[in-house]
C-alpha cells in the first residue's frame, strides 16, 4: 500500500514540515540594506529569502548586500533566488553584493561560473566599499 502525501507537504518538501521559518536579519542605513539569512537555503527556505530580497529591493536602495556568513549550505533553488534578485536589482539600478560565503557555498558559485557574474567579497566591510 502506498502512502499518500498531502499536496502542501509535497510542495514544501520534507524539510519544510517542521514549520520553522528562516531567520533573516535586516540592517539598513541611508545607502544600503544588508540581509543575513541564518541556516541552509534550500527548496523549503528559498521562498522566504526571495520575499526578503524583493521587499528590500522595493525600497530601491543603492546597494543590497547579502551576507551569507550564517549559511552553511545552498542548493540550486537558493542560487536561482539570488540570480532572480540580481536581475531585479540590475533593472532598478541597485548594486547586489554577496559576501561572507563559506567555502562550500562559494564552490557552488565557482562551479557554475557565477562568481564571474555576481560581485562576491569577503565580508560586509568590503561589500560597503565596492
Amino acid at each position: 500500500m502506498m502512502a499518500r502525501i498531502p499536496a502542501d507537504v509535497a510542495q514544501r518538501g520534507l524539510a519544510g514540515m517542521s514549520g520553522e521559518q528562516m531567520k533573516i536579519d535586516v540592517e539598513q542605513n541611508e545607502a544600503s540594506v544588508v540581509l543575513t539569512p541564518h541556516g541552509e537555503i534550500d527548496l523549503s527556505s528559498s521562498p522566504e529569502l526571495r520575499e526578503s530580497l524583493l521587499s528590500a529591493l522595493r525600497g530601491n536602495p543603492s546597494k543590497l548586500i547579502v551576507n551569507l556568513c550564517k549559511t552553511p549550505y545552498m542548493d540550486s533553488s537558493g542560487v536561482a533566488t539570488l540570480v532572480e534578485a540580481m536581475q531585479k536589482a540590475m533593472r532598478s539600478q541597485t548594486k547586489l553584493v554577496l559576501c561572507g560565503m563559506e567555502d562550500k557555498v562559494r564552490s557552488i558559485f565557482e562551479i557554475a561560473r557565477l562568481d564571474a557574474v555576481f560581485t562576491i567579497v569577503d565580508d560586509t566591510d568590503a561589500a560597503q566599499t565596492v
